[in-house]
């Protein structure tokens, strides 16, 4: 691993991660918090945040943290464009997590270090185990009917990689990226592209309330919102120069 010698802990367990403490300079924390499941203390905390903060404060504080969160903090925006700047509503008890969880990262770069946060939002790639629409075209699930449907926004997952290295050297103190291509897809238009590139038949159209009735609960949660995330400041702060700007490029590798 060229020279690298991995140490490895789990954030669950705060003893494991103490060695972190002086030896980290820049941080890339993409740990989600726990699942209602997992509950480790209150439900609108992130214990695994805190843990790793509180570790990396124990000695001397890297010079760079930055954390993946979630676009799912903005709640549903009927459709809106939506900005950094906008004012976070989260709808589900799991983005209210991620926005505890920024809070927290907020304010460490306050005492000292240069904290960034990177909204992300479906992440694909071909090359990941369940990355593509792929299953779920084999699978039949339908989506919703046009009038219905709502905007979503995706990044391939070699871009999101390189845009958590550049926010590591290049991202402004406490600022918040949104992560996203050029995509300004409705859910459904998404997969009907992905069934056309893979040669498999498009999913059928079913409406709002029976999906509610026909679909679980996990997926309908991500029918519920809709909002098309601007990607300005990632370009131009950072400098990002996304190799996959439209899905249907990234989609292709895997047709």
């Amino acid at each position: 691993m060229r020279g690298v010698t991995p140490l490895l802990g789990d954030l669950d367990q705060a003893a494991s991660i103490r060695r972190l403490a002086g030896l980290a300079t820049r941080i890339v924390h993409l740990a989600p918090p726990p699942n209602s499941s997992q509950e480790l203390g209150p439900w609108w905390l992130d214990p695994r945040t805190t843990v790793l903060l509180r570790a990396l404060h124990l000695r001397s504080r890297p010079r760079s943290l930055v954390y993946g969160s979630t676009s799912g903090v903005y709640g549903d925006c009927k459709g809106a464009k939506v900005f950094e700047s906008r004012p976070a509503a989260p709808s589900t008890a799991r983005a209210q997590r991620r926005v505890n969880a920024e809070l927290a990262v907020r304010f460490a770069g306050r005492l000292g270090q240069r904290a960034s946060i990177l909204r992300i939002p479906g992440i694909y790639a071909p090359d990941r185990a369940g990355g593509t629409p792929r299953a779920r075209l084999l699978r039949g699930t339908p989506v919703l009917r046009s009038e219905d449907d709502v905007f979503t926004s995706h990044i391939h997952a070699d871009d999101l990689a390189r845009a958590c290295l550049l926010a590591l050297w290049r991202g402004r103190p406490q600022r918040t990226y949104n992560v996203c291509d050029d995509s300004e897809l409705r859910m459904g238009d998404y997969f009907d592209l992905a069934a056309d590139i893979y040669g498999l038949p498009r999913p059928a159209r079913i409406s709002r309330p029976q999906a509610q009735r026909e679909l679980p609960l996990s997926l309908l949660s991500f029918m519920g919102e809709s909002r098309r995330l601007d990607n300005g400041r990632l370009k131009h702060e950072l400098g990002l120069r996304l190799r996959y700007p439209h899905v249907a490029l990234g989609l292709s590798e895997d047709g």
